[in-house]
């Protein structure tokens, strides 16, 4: 193996701490160059290897292939990125195996040709580990228990702790339960999570962090972007328009039929998520809960800044819901690319090369392209909404502010005035998901019904 790029040196360091140890994690954030890393990791052990197999997110499978050729001399008949018609019959001979996370919970054909794959002398990386932080579920259970026999495992994570210490015990006993020392979760959870009473599922409390630091320490290394990289600032602005006065009898609407069959005693999440949900989707032009649809100012105002991007210049629009997705490309008068979740592989792939090649204006799901791919060529970004997690919203700024960025890039939020979408803004701001921070809210009134009515009516 060949390698075509150096190594920056918080990339050689990360390199030198994890050379010790058949096991560990990349904690690095987003755009420090995790790929590169564990590429270099690989190509230094080349000699006492079988295969490399690179488990990633369905959506960045190309993505990975992209990063194989783009630091090494790997030719296409090295990389084997598995898709439909991969099978044990037909595995080819290669070096590199790129494997979908999501296809080991939901083909039998996938995980059974993995179980041929994997041996002793794999090299096995797990990238964006967040998505096996879930003990229980089987995508989870089926990587953790065909790599185990692999003597090299890595995984690598920009948020390890996206909903905190709960999520360290999937990944860490992916490499080696002799790392915390647990051989179950309910053993990890017995020493380390004090559950709420009432809520059996809600961590209150967590234990005895120093004991966890202290164990994952020596098998990880951790960096951000702002001490190891020199990149250009990220600059923002915001676009508001107001209501229209349909919009408002409709907002209000929602929030009346909140409160009428408010129930302290079943006050939850699910029901916080329903009112927000409710209300945002009202303030973008339409209604589920209400099956309508409605004229608003967003897509103008939206259009509006558009218009004042030189003409010449990459956009990415980052909207949450498909009906954005529709009424956005057919506003656009101009060819466009599109990135969600109900396009195939292929098709998602080839949207990403039209946009880099061709279309000015790409326009995206977080939940699907705010993951792993680098986006680099766009310095101006719209949020046309925003998801409630902070996390979604954090990996999508970040596509385009990371090694290889040149440029300061503006990010523009259309913000409805006077509704949920300052909220949402506000808790942007203070770096939390909005469920979190609504939820605290409505913990420090949920015993009051009069209480929860007027922490309604502000929304």
């Amino acid at each position: 193996m060949i390698l075509k790029t150096k190594l920056l040196q918080h990339q050689q360091t990360a390199v030198e701490k994890l050379m010790s140890s058949r096991v560990g994690g990349l904690f690095m954030e987003m755009g420090t160059g995790k790929s590169r890393t564990i590429i270099e990791l690989a190509a230094r052990r080349l000699e006492k290897i079988s295969n490399i197999v690179w488990f990633c997110p369905v959506s960045l499978k190309q993505t990975v292939r992209h990063e194989i050729q783009k630091h090494t001399d790997a030719q296409d008949n090295d990389i084997c990125v598995f898709d439909d018609k991969t099978n044990q019959k037909n595995l080819p001979q290669a070096l590199w195996y790129v494997i979908g996370i999501e296809s080991m919970s939901s083909s039998t054909r996938i995980i059974l040709t993995t179980v041929q794959l994997i041996n002793k002398q794999s090299f096995v990386i797990v990238d964006e580990s967040s998505y096996i932080k879930n003990h229980c579920s089987n995508r989870t259970r089926f990587i953790t228990q065909i790599s185990a026999e692999a003597r090299y495992r890595y995984i690598l994570t920009g948020t390890p702790l996206a909903n905190g210490i709960v999520d360290i015990f999937a990944q860490m006993n992916f490499l080696s339960p002799k790392i915390l020392g647990y051989r179950s979760f309910y053993s990890f959870a017995a020493n380390h999570l004090e559950y709420s009473e009432k809520y059996p599922d809600l961590v209150v409390r967590v234990l005895n962090t120093e004991y966890l630091a202290a164990k994952i320490n020596p098998y990880v290394y951790q960096v951000k972007k702002s001490e190891c990289l020199d990149l250009p600032k990220k600059t923002y602005t915001t676009y508001y328009f107001n209501m229209t006065m349909y919009q408002m009898y409709m907002y209000g609407r929602a929030k009346d039929d909140i409160l009428l069959s408010i129930d302290v005693d079943a006050w939850d999440s699910y029901t916080i998520f329903q009112l927000f949900s409710a209300l945002q989707q009202i303030v973008c032009g339409f209604s589920n809960k209400y099956n309508d649809t409605f004229e608003d100012k967003r897509i103008d105002t939206m259009m509006e800044a558009i218009g004042r991007i030189p003409s010449d210049e990459k956009i990415i629009i980052w909207c949450k819901y498909r009906y954005d997705i529709e009424r956005i490309t057919t506003e656009l008068n101009e060819p466009c690319s599109v990135f969600y979740g109900d396009k195939s592989e292929k098709e998602r792939h080839q949207e990403i090369e039209n946009w880099r090649k061709k279309n000015r204006i790409l326009v995206a799901t977080p939940a699907s392209g705010g993951h792993g791919l680098t986006l680099n060529e766009a310095a101006y970004v719209i949020f046309y909404n925003n998801s409630f997690k902070y996390a979604e919203r954090l990996q999508a700024e970040d596509r385009c502010h990371r090694i290889g960025q040149e440029r300061n890039v503006l990010y523009i939020d259309i913000v409805c005035s006077n509704s949920i979408d300052e909220r949402i803004m506000e808790a942007i701001w203070n770096k939390e998901s909005i469920a979190n921070s609504f939820k605290r809210e409505v913990d420090a009134v949920k015993d009051n019904e009069k209480k929860i009515k007027d922490w309604i009516k502000k929304l």
